[in-house]
């Protein structure tokens, strides 16, 4: 189910890496918001988040006629260790001084 490819190439893109690292906080986030923050349509946000899903790190509930995304409850200490570790590099072009 988690293969490394997987989160890797997940957490790759800007956007999905931006959105991992909001949902990290443990809470539910309505696509709205996700979108509002990072700058998204909602086609696109729906894919990234979508890829998210796949690689087994983002699970969502329908609520009338928007959908929540949240952390993937239970994932193995490996899993959260990599995302933990991504989510702690500068995303983009932006590097940490040496």
């Amino acid at each position: 189910m988690f293969t490394a490819v997987e989160i890797l190439s997940a957490l790759a893109e800007p956007t999905r890496l931006a959105a991992a690292r909001l949902l990290w906080d443990g809470q539910e986030h309505c696509v709205c918001e996700l979108m509002q923050r990072l700058g998204a349509t909602q086609s696109r946000m729906s894919r990234h988040m979508s890829v998210l899903k796949a690689a087994g790190l983002a699970v969502d509930r329908r609520d009338a006629q928007w959908v929540r995304y949240r952390r993937a409850p239970n994932l193995p200490p490996s899993v959260e260790a990599v995302v933990t570790a991504a989510l702690g590099l500068p995303i983009g072009r932006d590097r940490m001084a040496a």
